[in-house]
């Protein structure tokens, strides 16, 4: 009963219960006069957006950069979060700034990305086609070519985009090396830099290496607190991108930091497994990669996460530079901070390395590795949540070794300082001969009952559904890229799955802005084309008969079988008139994108803390929608690695 309590106390059925505190906090009153020049000005440069659409050349390249100021304005009007009577003049100021760019930009100009110093960028979301701000500090001696580093701030519940833009335009920060471009991302707010923050950082980092021209090879991420949190899961999921990482503080796992026992029966099971989607200490091996340097106060309760990566790391043989500010608590100690940047200098400014051995780990195939210049990739899993790893070295340019666990497919681009010729193969003490075309571009070995394998061009083309690299779930994963959100026109015919899904489907549209600050792309299901099925994941409400798309998946063979009267996963069954499923597949009308059924993101906001921002619900969930308790889960579970029924979870409740 206690896990039951507080699910229901967590959860409206799905998705976080805002209503129990806002976030970002109220604003304050606003003057009328003020606030109707305002919004009459954020009206005017809305017109001014929608103008340079129609310019003879197209919409400008630069649009984001005056979208981003746009809406910074125009959410803080509309969503009461102008928050501090001082924002006003912020407000004024960023669209006196807005309508500058404009201006330029229909003269063909763009005297920002010649500024040095700092400067408000913009991009456009994959995700949810939002404007998303970052920030950067261009260093007056950096070089096309040369240093990008990224900085993760801290937590920050009032950090709407006015303010961040606000803050950004007034401090260069904790770090700004004369020769470098340094990257602020937003981050979408205040998620720890997980999901769609995550994937925010990563398209900040891309859109910011083409603007300023800068050297891949020489990237680089710091961050403190949260942002320190967020460095430690970046450098460990991520280590191909890095030159070197500097987590300061933060946290860098789930449990110990929190203080949750291992015989907490308020944590279900699959909650467990999911806290290795962003925990870095089971992925501690990826630090043969990425040098990395921590930073702790002495009296800091987040020297914590530099501890335990210093255990997790020593179980690798590896060694944590871990600088430790003497007599402070959550901040950087002067001398330590100058000693500090003095080593991440070296770090950074050291010639590129090539990396003749790798030690890789992951959990999922969200984290595939193969970024950079890490040439081995996962491309398929034995289990998900269980410990996958490959660990290889280059023994001569035409010899490499690779031992693999719990790995079913792999890929390989050409490792450096082999030859311009064929390689032999030796995984799992198996030599795999080289044959036409191998080792040469990217190379995909598949394990077979008689070992490994170079994959055949059927394998290549094969369309089975499998768990793959961005096709893998579990719920939560259909949010990080491009998703259409299928709204149901029809009725149900059970009213308690009507008043559910509704209730559910406005939730998570209050929850997508104000936690990822962009409003969810809506289609009516029976506007839903072919064309944005191959575009977008696809998250549907409903049920078969109030929406048109649901009706027309499940004439397809799914492993969900939902009829009027029963629903059933695997050996689970319940009665559809007071149940609903919740879970996440290839979608059957487009196997290459997901369909996800009656659920947003499933993570709750931090309860005390970012380091409970962690999925709650795995790839399925029944839930018992018709109770007085309210809607409580019966049974969870993942599907296995080709998108089959796997065993049931049942949480720790009554039933």
């Amino acid at each position: 009963m206690r896990f039951l309590l507080a699910w229901a106390g967590l959860l409206l059925g799905l998705g976080t219960v805002w209503a129990l505190s806002n976030v970002p906090p109220h604003g304050v009153p606003i003057p009328p006069d003020l606030r109707r020049n305002l919004e009459q000005e954020t009206h005017r440069l809305e017109a001014e957006l929608n103008a340079l659409h129609q310019l003879p050349g197209g919409t400008p390249r630069l649009w984001a950069d005056v979208a981003v100021l746009h809406k910074s304005v125009d959410w803080a009007l509309r969503h009461d979060e102008i928050l501090h009577t001082n924002e006003i003049a912020d407000a004024q100021r960023t669209l006196a700034m807005a309508f500058d760019r404009a201006a330029q930009l229909r003269r063909g100009k763009a005297d920002w990305l010649t500024q040095t110093g700092r400067v408000i960028r913009g991009f456009i979301s994959r995700i949810d086609r939002s404007p998303q701000p970052y920030g950067v500090v261009v260093g007056p001696r950096s070089i096309p070519g040369g240093r990008l580093d990224v900085w993760l701030h801290g937590r920050d519940e009032s950090l709407t985009e006015l303010r961040f833009i606000r803050e950004r335009m007034r401090s260069t920060g904790e770090f700004a090396p004369e020769d470098a471009v340094v990257v602020h991302p937003y981050g979408r707010y205040c998620n720890a830099f997980k999901f769609a923050g995550e994937t925010d950082v990563l398209e900040a980092l891309e859109h910011a290496t083409e603007q300023y021209a800068a050297d891949p090879a020489r990237r680089s991420i710091r961050g403190f607190s949260m942002g320190g949190a967020g460095t430690w899961h970046l450098a460990a999921h991520h280590p191909g991108l890095w030159r070197a990482a500097a987590p300061g503080a933060g946290f860098a796992e789930t449990a110990e930091y929190v203080g949750i026992r291992p015989n907490d029966t308020s944590i279900p099971p699959w909650e467990r497994l999911l806290w290795g989607w962003y925990d870095a200490t089971v992925s501690a091996a990826n630090f043969h990669q990425v040098p990395t340097l921590a930073y702790s106060g002495e009296k800091d309760r987040q020297i914590q996460a530099a501890r335990a990566m210093e255990r997790a790391l020593q179980s690798e043989g590896l060694f944590l530079q871990h600088l430790v500010g003497p007599g402070v608590e959550h901040r950087y100690e002067p001398a330590t901070k100058a000693e500090l940047i003095r080593r991440f200098d070296v770090l950074v400014q050291a010639p590129p390395h090539e990396l003749r051995e790798l030690h890789l780990v992951t959990r999922t195939l969200r984290h595939p590795t193969g970024e950079g210049d890490v040439w081995l990739r996962f491309e398929g899993l034995q289990h998900h949540w269980q410990e996958s790893r490959l660990d290889a070295r280059i023994v001569s340019p035409t010899r490499v070794e690779i031992v693999t666990r719990g790995v079913t497919r792999f890929s390989a681009t050409r490792p450096p300082g082999t030859a311009a010729l064929p390689i032999t193969w030796f995984i799992d003490g198996q030599p795999v001969p080289p044959h036409r075309g191998a080792g040469t571009g990217l190379t995909v070995f598949v394990r077979h009952p008689s070992g490994w394998a170079f994959a055949t061009a059927r394998e290549l083309d094969d369309n089975a559904p499998r768990k793959r690299p961005g096709l893998q779930g579990p719920i939560d994963d259909a949010f990080m890229d491009s998703f259409i959100v299928a709204v149901p026109t029809g009725t149900s015919r059970s009213p308690a799955v009507q008043t559910w899904t509704s209730a559910a489907l406005e939730q998570f549209k209050r929850d997508w802005r104000t936690q990822f600050r962009g409003d969810p792309p809506l289609v009516p299901d029976i506007e839903v084309t072919d064309a944005l099925l191959r575009q977008h994941h696809v998250i549907a409400w409903g049920d078969p008969d109030s929406n048109a798309l649901l009706r027309r998946a499940f004439a397809l063979r799914t492993p969900v079988e939902w009829t009027p009267k029963q629903i059933r996963i695997g050996a689970v069954r319940h009665p559809a008139a007071d149940h609903a499923p919740a879970f996440i597949l290839p979608n059957p009308l487009a196997p290459a994108r997901y369909l996800v059924v009656n659920s947003g993101p499933t993570f709750a906001r931090w309860e005390g803390t970012n380091a409970r921002q962690t999925p709650r619900l795995p790839d399925w969930a029944v839930w018992k929608i018709a109770d007085p308790a309210g809607p409580r889960i019966r049974h969870a579970g993942f599907f296995d690695e080709n998108w089959r029924p796997g065993s049931a979870m049942t949480p720790d409740i009554e039933p």
